[in-house]
């Protein structure tokens, strides 16, 4: 198996790096390959407009959709980019590590997304979730929450996690066509004591190895919505 894991958190020793350090220990001591991106090591650039390309369809208005379609038709994607989009396409399946900031992802992976996942490359051409461009992949959200988990309940505070990551887990991979595996959360990492932090790793280590025989959601079929929607596209305004 083929991981792609795009890590976002800032700090070397934070829970976040510690799951992503096991995690890569367990998949490559069982044989699998691993890809990681560090995204703030890294120093990528989470802004998304023309510094996306090195081709231009039109000099004289940014429509980021036609720009990506020709990129992706033309090779016009800056290097940075590319190789991002290489690791995608080469994984059999991708892990997002992050903590949720704000009720969501962190600023700098949201701007992988929305750079990485262009037109012609993760989706376009009428293909959406189980027609996706990447169908046949899964993904999988690995998270950290700073609250206990009672306040990420449907009586909670904070609401359902499931509500929390929808936007991720069906806006975002499922419409491309991952196949999403239900999330690993680690409510509250800054209080739990070092035995149970040692059990956490061990056990997100297990969940990586199983990451192919996983518990997926559900997610629309693409051929129940046509009557509704004729040519869904991923929510990047163009004005």
């Amino acid at each position: 198996m083929r991981v792609f894991i795009v890590h976002a958190h800032h700090e070397p020793t934070s829970f976040n790096a510690a799951l992503t350090h096991a995690g890569v220990a367990a998949l490559e001591a069982a044989g699998h390959e691993v890809v990681v991106s560090d995204l703030y090591a890294m120093g990528f650039d989470a802004v998304s407009d023309r510094r996306n390309f090195s081709t231009v369809a039109d000099a004289t208005r940014l429509q980021q959709q036609t720009e990506e379609r020709h990129a992706s038709d033309h090779g016009g994607f800056v290097p940075a980019l590319q190789a991002e989009m290489d690791k995608l396409a080469w994984c059999d399946a991708l892990v997002l590590q992050f903590p949720i900031w704000w009720m969501g992802m962190p600023g700098i992976l949201k701007g992988w997304v929305d750079r990485v996942f262009a037109v012609g490359r993760a989706y376009g051409g009428g293909r959406w979730f189980d027609t996706g461009v990447l169908a046949g992949k899964r993904a999988m959200c690995s998270i950290t929450v700073g609250g206990p988990q009672p306040a990420y309940t449907e009586q909670g505070i904070y609401g359902a996690m499931e509500t929390v990551l929808h936007p991720i887990h069906r806006g975002i991979l499922g419409f491309v066509g991952f196949s999403v595996v239900e999330p690993f959360i680690v409510y509250a990492p800054g209080r739990i004591a070092a035995a149970e932090r040692d059990d956490t790793l061990q056990r997100y280590g297990q969940r990586l190895l199983a990451l192919a025989d996983a518990p997926t959601l559900p997610m629309p079929r693409a051929g129940d919505y046509h009557a509704f929607v004729r040519k869904p596209v991923a929510a990047i305004p163009t004005d």
